[in-house]
């Protein structure tokens, strides 16, 4: 779950200082939302409450600031400190109410520590006379801890949370990709298929036997029609634009799938009931694309000062996504050291890069059966097979399988 731990990535350990802070106060009273994360800890920052301050001083009255946190740092003082500094929102990690769940997930942590963060934020918001900060829960969905999110968002409400996000596990250790929860076929290519298997149904072919089928030497009329229904099968896929990776559709686990919209459910009444502001993930990868990150104006600033786009091109590391590996290396339009955050935001290369994505011209890997060519396979990125510049047929943040705070 976390790229620090997974031994990949080398990522160099540094805080944000107070200069390259103060370099981005150009940028505040034109945000929406300052987010003060990192790959690490936002409470163990010297300067956390120091930054929060200043910032709630320059940014619009209307826009937010807030980060990410396990909590465990999260006392009565520090609470009163975050609160007295502006903080407008913050999220706790809870992946699992069951101890034994929690310890698994979280190695060193316990649910006693999630639950004195909550008291001690509920009393310091109690009694400061700005007392809207908002506190909720990110919730790292993966198989093992499935059947515990209802419970989790039911006890995130009683504790104070005003807001869930779930996201799908970016498994960046091999072995935790087995863990992921979500489909690795597109839900488009999951709707034709479910269609056309149906129709077959009732025509009595099992399109589950394609395969066996196809390898034959002598087919019979039973094996010719089954044969037929997947070549029409695939045709119309294909006329919409949908590409079907058969294999992967006939070993779908359809009851695995099934156990998730249940349980979807079940979370989507809890919220309502509690009155928690829910964000579900999605549960396959959505054929149409739209990357939060761009459309929403975004930009994610390192510890040294470089400018990057977005989570997926933040910073170095592997992961493995839908059964092959990708690597990944920063994408940056400056530093702040030698040109201000105005200045590199409205260079022409970065404007240029947001208008690319924006047209969605790049390919879609992840519905591609020759995933992963040449082109995007090595970190040394330079054009894709469609010819287009930006590094994001890769990527499936933009499918909305993974949520942030934002």
């Amino acid at each position: 779950m976390c790229v620090k731990q997974s031994g990949e990535g080398g990522i160099p350990e540094g805080s944000i200082t107070p200069a390259v802070f103060a370099a981005l106060e150009p940028a505040f009273p034109h945000l929406e939302a300052l987010v003060l994360n990192g790959v690490g800890e936002s409470l163990l920052h010297p300067h956390l409450e120091a930054f929060i301050r200043r910032a709630r001083k320059l940014l619009p009255e209307e826009a937010w600031v807030g980060f990410q946190t396990n909590g465990l740092l999260l006392d009565d003082s520090r609470a009163a400190a975050l609160v007295d500094a502006g903080l407008d929102r913050v999220c706790l990690s809870l992946d699992a109410v069951s101890h034994d769940s929690f310890r698994s997930i979280r190695e060193g942590g316990e649910m006693r520590d999630v639950q004195s963060a909550f008291a001690a934020l509920n009393k310091a918001r109690s009694r400061h006379r700005r007392n809207n900060l908002e506190v909720g829960i990110e919730f790292v969905l993966m198989r093992d801890n499935l059947p515990e999110l209802p419970a989790a968002l039911h006890w995130a409400a009683r504790q104070g949370a005003s807001f869930a996000l779930v996201t799908q596990v970016l498994p960046y250790d091999k072995s935790m990709a087995e863990r992921a929860a979500y489909d690795t076929n597109t839900a488009g290519a999951i709707a034709v298929y479910q269609r056309w298997k149906a129709k077959a149904r009732a025509e009595g072919v099992d399109i589950g036997r394609y395969f066996e089928t196809f390898m034959k030497y002598s087919k019979t009329a039973e094996d010719e029609k089954l044969l037929g229904f997947v070549e029409r099968m695939v045709n119309e896929a294909l006329s919409a634009g949908i590409a079907l990776h058969l294999e992967r559709l006939l070993l779908r686990d359809e009851a695995w799938f099934a156990k998730v919209g249940e349980v979807f459910g079940q979370a989507r009444l809890i919220a309502e009931r509690e009155g928690v502001d829910l964000k579900l993930p999605e549960v396959a990868p959505k054929n149409t694309r739209r990357c939060e990150f761009v459309e929403e104006r975004g930009a994610f600033v390192s510890w040294e000062g470089n400018v990057h786009p977005c989570y997926f091109l933040w910073h170095r590391y592997r992961c493995y996504v839908g059964g092959w590996e990708k690597r990944v290396k920063p994408w940056t339009f400056g530093n702040l050291g030698e040109k201000d955050i105005l200045g590199i935001w409205n260079d022409p290369g970065c404007r240029s890069f947001r208008q690319s994505v924006l047209g969605y011209r790049f390919p879609f890997c992840f519905d591609c059966s020759f995933a992963l060519c040449d082109y995007v396979d090595g970190e040394e990125f330079e054009q894709d097979c469609h010819i287009e510049s930006v590094p994001c047929g890769a990527c499936l943040w933009c499918t909305g399988l993974f949520q942030c705070l934002q």
